[in-house]
């Protein structure tokens, strides 16, 4: 007597129920906001949604809006140096922490600890340490060396920099835990191998480790990404935006249009093209997930 497979429609049961309720959320929360969001860009709305109809027009209005295309400029430094600068740092802590040291959970907790904290208080304390009346500039002057300047949140060349380095206090323990997680995660017998091949150790990460762990680095990514095309907080926090418009970002952009200037049809615009940057991160690594999967 042959037993029959189940259908795949009918595997699972219980869970495919389960998430009946997360993805009509995600339906009508997510892909129905963003329709609506997407449809009234396309209206000349103020103070409140109206349809009046006026197709492109604020979208060429965004994109001739001197402080959209600051905040833009600003976003790719931003982002660039935060990637590259959290992903280093992150993994060359990681390696560290992987090799065993004492006291090593005191101090994963000191470097993670300040993921804990809110964007807002991260902003406050760095405005702080940055201030040169009384931050690191201050501290350095009072130790002899009186030419000393180091006031990057009222220079308008580099104050971009300064939300750089509070940004990088706050996530890079974050990424040193997911990496140092990837690492543990690398059979010992690899190391092993290495040692009796004679690899040298620089070697062994960069071609054999870090290969191995492409699912962690694209995770982490993604989480990264969003992170850096949504921030706000650290921005309002530390500078308002300045000194004058420096320090813009496309969510303080959206916020100060949608809510202080009743301009809805511009923060809509806005947002949707926020949105067609996070798809730009997204889609791929959905792609290179379970694309790659399926074709296996």
């Amino acid at each position: 007597m042959s037993s029959e497979r189940p259908n795949g429609l009918f595997r699972n049961i219980p869970a495919k129920v389960a998430a009946i309720p997360m993805i009509i959320t995600a339906l009508v929360v997510f892909m129905g906001g963003s329709l609506w969001t997407m449809a009234y860009s396309l209206t000349k709305s103020k103070l409140l949604p109206k349809w009046k109809f006026v197709g492109l027009d604020q979208y060429e209005r965004l994109w001739s809006t001197k402080r959209w295309v600051v905040s833009i400029e600003n976003l790719f430094i931003y982002g660039v140096c935060m990637l590259i600068a959290s992903f280093v740092i992150g993994f060359i802590l990681a390696a560290l922490m992987d090799q065993k040291i004492r006291f090593e959970n005191t101090f994963r907790t000191i470097i993670l600890y300040p993921f804990a904290l809110s964007f807002i208080v991260t902003g406050l304390v760095w405005q702080w340490i940055l201030n040169p009346e009384f931050g690191i500039q201050s501290i350095i002057r009072g130790l002899g060396f009186t030419s000393f300047e180091f006031d990057p949140l009222y220079n308008a060349d580099i104050a971009i920099y300064g939300i750089l380095i509070a940004g990088l206090w706050q996530g890079t323990g974050l990424i040193m835990v997911l990496m140092l997680a990837g690492l543990r995660g690398i059979d010992q017998e690899i190391w092993k191998a290495a040692k009796v091949d004679g690899i040298p150790t620089w070697k062994t990460y960069l071609f054999i480790v870090i290969p191995m762990m492409r699912p962690v680095f694209i995770t982490t990514l993604v989480l990264v990404a969003a992170s850096i095309v949504k921030v706000y907080d650290l921005i309002v926090a530390q500078t308002g935006g300045g000194p004058g418009i420096s320090t813009e970002m496309p969510a303080k952009y959206v916020y100060d249009y949608m809510f202080g200037g009743q301009n809805l049809g511009q923060g809509f615009a806005a947002s949707t093209m926020m949105l067609l940057a996070v798809l730009v991160v997204v889609i791929p690594w959905a792609y290179l997930e379970f694309g790659g999967k399926k074709r296996g």
